[in-house]
């Protein structure tokens, strides 16, 4: 499977040297990691994989004090042998919430320590990393991810808040009431929490 595999990093050229470790474990790192939001992993093509096997893709950041952690990021298989995968915030997540699924020995545990960021593919049944597979697009992230915005547009919008009293004459700008906002807020909020998905339509 050596020339099996592919990586593609934005504006740099196609990795395909990945390196095997085991029968059904290949790795390949990726410098500057720290600077890349998206990588691809993709089949090339010469070599599909077993009947009913995929290629888990994990990634791991470096720590100059430890093994690789291997953190899932999906699969690859015949039946879609490219993937995209956004890698900016794991490790901000990782190191705020430690929330991160880690997968230690996937790779083995006699590892060397590596100072640069690296990606492993495993072959396994493919059956399993479907179920494995951490969904990115559920209801309650896009209900999670408007709510933030809710909050965040409310808090700055008050933040700005005076009354009738306080307010300088200004013709040339327009007023909004509050209560109007708070309106707003409510209705969308309301209408968030019974459909978050509504947005999109």
């Amino acid at each position: 499977m050596l020339n099996a595999l592919g990586v593609i990093v934005s504006g740099r050229l196609v990795q395909t040297d990945f390196q095997q470790i085991s029968e059904s474990h290949f790795l390949i790192t990726i410098p500057d990691a720290d600077n890349v939001n998206h990588v691809v992993v993709f089949l090339t093509g010469t070599i599909p994989f077993p009947e009913g096997m995929a290629g888990g893709v994990y990634f791991s950041w470096p720590d100059p004090n430890a093994p690789p952690n291997w953190q899932l990021l999906g699969y690859i298989s015949n039946t879609k042998p490219s993937a995209i995968f956004k890698i900016s915030q794991l490790k901000k997540l990782d190191e705020i919430t430690g929330q991160t699924t880690m997968m230690n020995n996937v790779f083995g545990s006699n590892l060397p320590i590596s100072h640069i960021a690296q990606i492993g593919v495993s072959i396994e049944p493919e059956s399993s990393l479907v179920q494995q597979t951490p969904s990115t697009t559920t209801s309650s992230t896009y209900y999670q991810f408007g709510q933030k915005i809710l909050e965040n547009f409310f808090n700055f919008v008050t933040s700005f808040s005076v009354t009738q009293s306080q307010m300088t004459p200004a013709p040339n700008e327009t007023f909004v009431p509050l209560s109007t906002i708070q309106t707003w807020y409510t209705n969308f909020e309301r209408r968030l929490q019974q459909n978050p998905n509504f947005w999109k339509n």
